[in-house]
This record gives structure tokens, sequence and C-alpha cells, in this order.
């Protein structure tokens, strides 16, 4: 080790967090959600590291645990946020939407990757299961700033988007599982069937501890650390037994993000958890940036050309699949407007997408060649930077008109 290099890689992360917060109090006062700055930061840090290398092999390892912690802040909040009885009260009204958003997003990505675009078998099928799952918190915080997300048009929509974030959790864990048996093979439609049928049983069994956990030990857990802790002391605890839940499900072979999204659903149950989770928001604010930045990070600047080209494309998947999935149906019970309102609300990809597509490169370079992650990079800052500011006009005119 080069001297030096920790102090240099120390004033590294120092400077991208202070300049991820200015970044993200400057895009919140313009309505756009801060990733969009991070993900530009983390693409500015690999020119830089190409140029002058700056990181070296410890940078590159500290970002990846850093991400790594970013992605499970990111979803132990999702599964936390999840109100599952909430939303099994809301299926009856809300499982068509939800069911033809994922069709038809799936399907959209799948025929606009494989077929329009030329991509193998499976990186068209890590493009149909990422462009699946929506970005709630980016149209949610439109819908609350409008005061219309306690409308009636506002509660389904978030129960619809809830149930896209279950879904892709799900269907992310059976495509990690299905995609280690493909990498390499032409056909081994044998071997994915009893990976798929394995990896079923895995997960059914971790969600059987999660749901033991959640039931019996849980809120005795958790009282016990209120009594013996102060201030944010106990939030943090829980922090950590997350981060616990989600090794032991990497431990599993399972993705970390997938034990974080069960892990934020075994304290949901339990209102006091809940409350906590303001006292969460340090820890989420200084790690989460580091799971866009690394997404950044990771986009080789010699793919942006070809990235650019496949980013524009599979765009139109990504606003064509939501918008006939959920703005076409939409229309059989609700006005013109209102359709659209909802198909334009889940048009954003962000977390889950980019964790998806973040693995499939891990994996090998033929799951998700580096074109494609640029593309999908773009299709992720374009949705998130466009969708609020066409969404707030629309849904301030157009949801008083309907009112």
């Amino acid at each position: 080790m080069e001297p030096g290099a920790i102090p240099s890689l120390i004033f590294t992360l120092g400077g991208l967090l202070i300049a991820s917060m200015f970044l993200k109090s400057w895009l919140e006062r313009l309505g756009l959600p801060p990733l969009v700055a991070f993900l530009g930061l983390g693409l500015l840090l690999r020119l830089a590291d190409g140029e002058w290398g700056l990181l070296g092999d410890l940078g590159h390892g500290t970002f990846q645990v850093l991400a790594d912690l970013g992605v499970i802040c990111l979803l132990f909040r999702v599964g936390l946020e999840s109100d599952l009885a909430g939303l099994a009260r809301q299926l009856r009204r809300a499982s068509v939407l939800w069911l033809l958003s994922v069709v038809a997003s799936g399907a959209a990505g799948f025929a606009v990757a494989y077929y329009a675009l030329g991509q193998a078998l499976l990186p068209g099928v890590f493009v149909a299961v990422a462009l699946t799952a929506t970005s709630v918190g980016v149209p949610m915080a439109v819908w609350h700033r409008a005061g219309k997300l306690d409308s009636a048009s506002g509660e389904l929509l978030i129960d619809v988007a809830e149930m896209d974030d279950v879904s892709g959790v799900v269907l992310m864990a059976l495509l990690f599982g299905g995609a280690s048996t493909l990498v390499g093979e032409a056909a081994a439609l044998g071997p994915l069937a009893w990976t798929l049928a394995e990896v079923l049983v895995r997960l059914g069994g971790f969600m059987a501890l999660c749901y033991l956990f959640s039931r019996y030990l849980e809120k005795r857990v958790t009282h016990f650390f209120r009594r013996m802790e102060r201030g944010p002391d106990p939030m943090i605890t829980v922090a950590g037994m997350a981060i616990v839940i989600a090794a032991l499900a990497g431990l599993l072979g399972f993705s970390v993000a997938i034990g974080a999204f069960f892990a934020g659903l075994v304290f949901s149950r339990d209102p006091e958890a809940v409350k906590m989770e303001a006292s969460f928001q340090a820890v989420h604010d200084l790690f989460v940036p580091f799971f866009f930045i690394g997404i950044g990070l990771a986009v080789e600047p010699s793919s942006l050309p070809g990235g650019v080209f496949l980013g524009l494309v599979l765009l139109v998947a990504a606003v064509g699949g939501k918008m006939a999935g959920v703005g076409g149906p939409a229309l059989l019970w609700t006005g013109w407007r209102r359709a659209t309102l909802l198909g334009l609300s889940m048009v954003p990809r962000a977390e889950i997408a980019m964790i998806i597509m973040e693995r499939g490169r891990a994996m090998a370079r033929e799951v998700v060649p580096p074109e494609l992650f640029s593309g999908m990079t773009l299709v992720t800052l374009i949705t998130c930077t466009a969708v609020p500011l066409v969404l707030r006009p629309l849904l301030r005119r157009w949801e008083a008109a309907e009112a």
C-alpha cells in the first residue's frame, strides 16, 4: 500500500459526502430526487479515477462495502415502510393494476431488449425484471407536496407501487438464483427448474424464520433496547440487526438487498419500531448516497456512446410498459386524466431496478454487458428527473379538475 493512500481515500470520501449533501439539499428544493446527483458524482469519480488513478484496489473495495451498506439501508427502509396487512386489505382493489403493471412492463422490457436491441436471453430477462419495479419514493414526494397523497388516486398509487416493490424483490431472488445456473450455458432448463425450486424452498425457509422472529421475538428485543438505550441508540441497534439479517441472507445465497428488505418487514409490524424510523434517517442519509455513487462508479466510460443509444430505446419500454399496464386499465374505472397520472407516476425506476442490473453486471459481462448497464443507468436518470417535472404541473391542474 502506497504511503498516504488511506488519508487520500478518507479525503475523497469526506469530499463526496459534503458534495452529496449539498447537492441533495439543492435538488430537493427543485423537487428532484437526489439520486440524480449521486449517480453523477459516481460517474465523475470514475472518469477521474481512470485519468489519475485516485482509488486503487483499496478504494474500489471500500466503495463496494459502502455501496452494500447503502443497499441494505435502502431496502430495509422499503420493507420498514411496507404495510403488508394494509396491502392485504387493499389486494382486491389494487391487485389487477399491480399484476398488469408487472406483466406489461416486464414484457415490454424483454421485447425491446431481446428483439429490438438484439440482447441475449439472460440480459433480456434482467432488463425485464428490473423494469417491473417502481421507485415509489419519486412520485410519492410529488403527490405529497401537492397535498394529493391522501386522495383516492394517491392511495391507489401507494398500494400498487408497494406491491410492485414486494414482487420486485421476490422476482429478484428468483432471478439471482436462476441466473447462476444459466451463465455460460446455452440451454439448461432442467438444472434451471431444480435451481428455482431450491431457491423457492430456501426463500420460504428464510421468510418463515423472519416471520417467527417478527411474531415472537421482535417486540421483546425492541422493548429491551428501548429500556437500555437512550436517544437514537435503539434505532441504530435495530439497523445493526437488519445488517445481520441481510448478511444471513447473503450466506444463504441470496442478495443482501433481499435480506435487508425482509429485515424491514420484520420490524414493520411493530408500531414502536416504525416510530423509531426518524432516528434511522441519519444512517440512511450517510450510506445510501454511496450505493448510487457506486452505480456511477461502475459505469465504464467506453460504454457510454452505445449506452446512450440503448438507454433511449429502453426508455420507450420503461414508459410504455407502465403507461399501458397501469394507465390503460385505470381508464376502465376512472377518467383519462387520473389514469394518465397513475401511469406516469409508476414510470420512475431507481433502487430495485439498479440493484438488479448491478448484481447482473457483477456476475459476468455476458449477463449485463457494460453498454446495457450504462443504458439502464440513463433510464434511471431520465425517469427520475423528467417524471417529477412533468407530473407536478399535471397533478396540480388535473387532480383539481377531477376533485
